[in-house]
């Protein structure tokens, strides 16, 4: 017959964690709160730069309504109604140009606009990307032309200049 081998001894009492163990989870932890604060960083920058992206995408677009609704309703004086117009897609927008061409058109004259954003600045939020970079990004010119249409005449829709 075979005999049973006898239980190990062990220092510890059953369910405590040894002086080597309790070292091994110390560290462990340190491990992951290092590679986390690394996960988080690029995560960070990641959606910061999308944010950056997406501004971009914007403004392009607050460029190409804002002349849309010049060419259509302006009057070649009422910059500040294009002003809004393009606010209400991106209100970061503070400065931008309205040009008709030919300079010195009325609305009867001229044969298109161009509309110009200026000045215009990306703000890290981020405050891991944000350290890097304290000073605003200024992004650059963004400008778009459009013919000139039928003034205050919209065969799409008739809301379009109120």
């Amino acid at each position: 017959m075979r005999r049973r081998a006898a239980p190990k001894s062990t220092n510890a009492a059953e369910g405590e964690a040894t002086p080597a163990s309790r070292r091994q989870i110390g560290a462990t932890t340190v491990e992951f709160a290092l590679a986390l604060l690394l996960f988080f960083t690029f995560l960070l920058g990641i959606m910061d730069f999308a944010r950056m992206l997406f501004t971009w995408s914007a403004a392009q677009e607050a460029t190409r309504a804002g002349a849309r609704y010049a060419a259509v309703c302006d009057d070649t004086s009422q910059q500040a109604q294009v002003l809004a117009r393009m606010q209400a897609l991106l209100p970061q927008i503070s400065t931008i140009g309205v040009a008709w061409s030919p300079a010195g058109c009325t609305a009867s004259t001229c044969e298109g606009v161009t509309v110009t954003i200026t000045g215009l600045n990306y703000q890290w939020i981020s405050p891991i990307a944000g350290l890097a970079a304290h000073a605003p990004i200024s992004m650059p010119t963004f400008s778009t032309f459009l013919p000139r249409e039928v003034m205050r005449q919209d065969p799409n829709s008739a809301a379009i200049c109120s």
